[in-house]
């Protein structure tokens, strides 16, 4: 089994035989600024579910996920090291602090094994790690907030620095197969939008590629795949029109 549900913004769930993945969860109401509508699928507790966080952004975590350890029995937690969950900090907030136990925090450029995962992580150019997964045979990458980021309007010395970042961090897995890959395609960055992804496609050996980040803005898809540089490259780009959506992938 090999399933792919997009929830909201960064969020999916990978679905597998034996091991749900899910990553970057937020509630659809912790960001003001956008209405976002998605929910997580109803999860098979006979699996392990493995829940991931590569930044404290309320974007991209909520402690609203540690709720998961009350409903399902075999949860474990990689969060990045940068989500601070003090024991004082945990009670205030109604959870129970004995839920560390099953959170492992990781930092940027390790590696880590964890029961029959394999993660590996990557420095963020912004904020905590990118995840690179290997579960039941798939080599899953999920960016965090790794990008080539650029408002658009800051200037040459800004783009390059961010690149030369991005490029850096992307260099220690280029020689890697990733079956699927969840990576940044972001509105707010203008005519800039496309660097990132389009440098990921061009450099990397993918199989799939879901754009993330979008903040619901789906037709910047579209507009990436009909960019000439990417021709032979397109197909490899997932197309989102909506939250909630499942790709099936068997």
């Amino acid at each position: 089994m090999l399933q792919v549900t997009y929830v909201h913004h960064s969020c999916f769930v990978v679905e597998l035989d034996r091991t749900i993945l899910i990553f970057d969860y937020f509630p659809a109401d912790a960001v003001d600024t956008v209405h976002f509508e998605g929910r997580l699928p109803v999860l098979d507790g006979s699996k392990h579910i493995y829940v991931f966080a590569s930044h404290s952004h309320k974007d991209h975590f909520s402690l609203a996920v540690l709720r998961l350890g009350e409903r399902y029995p075999q949860v474990t937690f990689v969060f990045s090291k940068d989500i601070r969950l003090g024991r004082n900090y945990l009670l205030r907030h109604g959870i129970d602090p004995s839920i560390r136990k099953r959170i492992h925090f990781v930092t940027p450029v390790e590696k880590y094994t964890i029961d029959d995962l394999s993660v590996e992580t990557l420095r963020s150019t912004d904020a905590g790690v990118a995840f690179v997964v290997e579960a039941e045979g798939q080599t899953i990458y999920h960016a965090g907030d790794l990008h080539w980021w650029n408002s658009g309007e800051v200037g040459e010395l800004y783009t390059q620095t961010y690149g030369n970042a991005y490029k850096r961090e992307l260099r220690r897995i280029q020689n890697r197969h990733i079956d699927i890959a969840f990576v940044v395609l972001d509105p707010r960055l203008q005519d800039a939008y496309y660097l990132g992804m389009e440098y990921f496609l061009q450099h990397m050996d993918v199989d799939l590629v879901f754009p993330m980040h979008l903040w619901k803005q789906y037709d910047l898809i579209m507009r990436l795949k009909r960019r000439p540089e990417l021709t032979g490259l397109e197909q490899k780009v997932v197309m989102i029109d909506r939250e909630n959506i499942i790709f099936d992938l068997e």
